[in-house]
């Protein structure tokens, strides 16, 4: 059923519409017919997506400007996106999180994956904060908001309008409270047993990364009784979860002196303040001058940010994940454990383990040891994963024992 008085966008003659009609939900520039009219649309305008003998498909928001030129948002015919609209999708997602969870502490929409393409939302207690990383969703995000706060009941709801994929959508980056209030000092959330300082205005993307909960979680397994270094560990995520699961050191090393002192406070609230140390640095060298050092550490995690954000940076990418891997490996004790991981969606679960396994090599040659591949994790379950966008699946994390 076509919806009248909405703009077209049209694929184009022989592009195939079985991808769209069996649920992936992008439209690529390439594919559709960007004629003087359909380049005049505002970015964020939605529409009916047609294929070329004009039969409608699904109802789609269109962005002249980005390589995704139609995001699919519902099913041909359906009405305008309204605050009724977003508060149904938002309470399929909400009833989700709430089984899985039992402090409303977690990723609450997770873009595609949850029917809001590119809308990205972090619960944190009584604030929520909204990545609106698509055209649509910033034109929208008044009636988004309000939907947020009916069904969640929140009394903040901050925008984040930090990242990479609203460049690319030619959004700003302006950050604003949309309800309520900022709250004045980071936001203790309690994960794994680990208490961590989430700084909703002035941290990174949102405040703290929910995603690698599970993987924490594992982690603190191995690390009963072990001496525990967190290499890129933001505001203290493996080192913390290390602590609470009886870890007899962890040491966080990372670049911002903001997220090691958030880190530091998190140790504090723990009452682990005295097991915990850490290095401000570049991580590449502050591996080599650990292993100058001659340390040696029982478990060893590594969480690096994106290094292949894109297919042009994927060889770079994975060079950077095996040398990371070859500098790591050797500060691992004999018999101990150590974690790799990847954010980046344009490098796949293969072709990571594949560098993460050269570097391990490498960082290993001539000391007769070897390594085991133990454990692979992803992201949690309130990181859903869309079964036709591969993208939606972008965290790994790889355990070896050396």
């Amino acid at each position: 059923m076509s919806t009248p008085d909405l703009p077209v966008l049209r694929l184009k003659p022989k592009t195939d519409a079985r991808r769209i009609r069996h649920g992936h939900p992008w439209v690529f520039a390439n594919e559709a017919v960007t004629d003087r009219r359909t380049k005049a649309l505002p970015p964020g305008t939605i529409a009916e997506l047609q294929d070329e003998e004009r039969t409608p498909i699904a109802l789609v928001a269109v962005n002249p400007e980005s390589r995704i030129i139609g995001r699919v948002l519902d099913v041909a015919g359906a009405g305008l996106p309204d605050q009724a609209w977003f508060a149904k999708r938002l309470s399929r997602a909400l009833a989700m999180r709430e089984r899985l969870y039992a402090a409303p502490f977690y990723r609450l929409v997770h873009a595609e994956a949850d029917g809001l393409p590119g809308v990205i939302i972090d619960r944190f207690g009584d604030t929520c904060v909204i990545q609106p990383n698509a055209a649509w969703a910033e034109a929208l995000i008044e009636p988004l908001a309000a939907a947020l706060a009916e069904v969640t009941g929140v009394a903040n709801i901050l925008k984040n309008a930090s990242g990479r994929a609203r460049g690319l959508e030619g959004l700003d980056d302006l950050s604003s409270v949309l309800l309520g209030a900022a709250p004045e000092a980071p936001v203790p959330v309690q994960m794994n047993g680990a208490t961590y300082m989430a700084d909703l205005t002035g941290g990174q993307k949102t405040g703290l990364f929910y995603d690698q909960r599970p993987n924490h979680a594992f982690a603190a397994g191995l690390s009963q009784g072990a001496r525990v270094l967190d290499v890129f560990s933001h505001v203290g995520g493996f080192g913390l979860a290390a602590l609470a699961g009886g870890a007899v050191s962890a040491t966080a090393v990372d670049g911002s002196a903001p997220a090691l002192d958030l880190a530091a406070r998190g140790a504090a609230a723990m009452g682990a303040a005295e097991r915990f140390t850490t290095r401000q640095g570049d991580a590449f060298a502050e591996l080599e001058a650990l292993a100058g050092e001659g340390a040696q550490f029982d478990v060893v995690i590594c969480d690096p940010p994106a290094f292949a954000p894109s297919k042009q940076a994927l060889e770079a990418g994975l060079r950077a994940y095996e040398r990371i891997a070859r500098l790591a490996a050797p500060l691992v004790a004999e018999g101990g454990y150590l974690g790799l991981c990847s954010c980046s969606h344009a490098a796949d679960l293969a072709k990571f383990r594949q560098a993460s396994i050269r570097g391990i090599g490498r960082g290993l040659a001539g000391t007769g040891r070897a390594s085991a591949l133990i454990h692979t994790g992803f992201a949690g379950p309130d990181h859903p994963m869309h079964p036709q966008l591969a993208e939606s699946g972008y965290l790994k994390a790889l355990f070896f024992r050396l």
